[in-house]
């Protein structure tokens, strides 16, 4: 089965499939570092975020669609990079893409990353955490 990913997607995975082991991982630092943080709403209610429960790291993540659009915002604490750069990519992936588009990614997007031999596989799963709840709050979203 092939997935057409929305292209800022395929962009994050190229980058990643381009280089070797260690590089990677300096990418996905590079991600951790990009995290934006919350907006001030978001930051000032913790009930409008959401729990990643799949995360050892405690990770909240809160979408928001206008217009047909989504936003995903995302916090993860700097002791935690790996799962950082994961919501990174998520936000930055995820962001400015329509409903439609959101939940047509692949639930399988973090393991076509190439990063399953260097990180384990309890990070990983984290990820795919994050993509599900995602996913399930643009459908929330939706039915409102």
């Amino acid at each position: 089965m092939t997935t057409t990913l929305p292209a800022q997607l395929a962009e994050i995975r190229d980058e990643f499939l381009e280089l070797e082991g260690k590089d990677r991982l300096e990418l996905l630092l590079e991600f951790a570092n990009d995290l934006p943080a919350l907006p001030e709403r978001l930051r000032d209610d913790p009930a409008l975020t959401e729990r990643v429960e799949e995360c050892q790291a405690p990770v909240y993540i809160a979408l928001e669609v206008a217009d047909g659009v989504v936003q995903m915002h995302a916090t993860a604490p700097r002791e935690a990079p790996t799962t950082r750069g994961f919501a990174s990519i998520l936000v930055q992936g995820l962001s400015g893409l329509s409903t439609d588009e959101v939940l047509a990614v692949p639930s399988d997007y973090p393991q076509m990353l190439g990063l399953n031999e260097l990180v384990s596989p309890l990070r990983v799963r984290g990820m795919t955490g994050m993509l599900a709840r995602a996913k399930r709050q643009v459908n929330a979203k939706l039915g409102a």
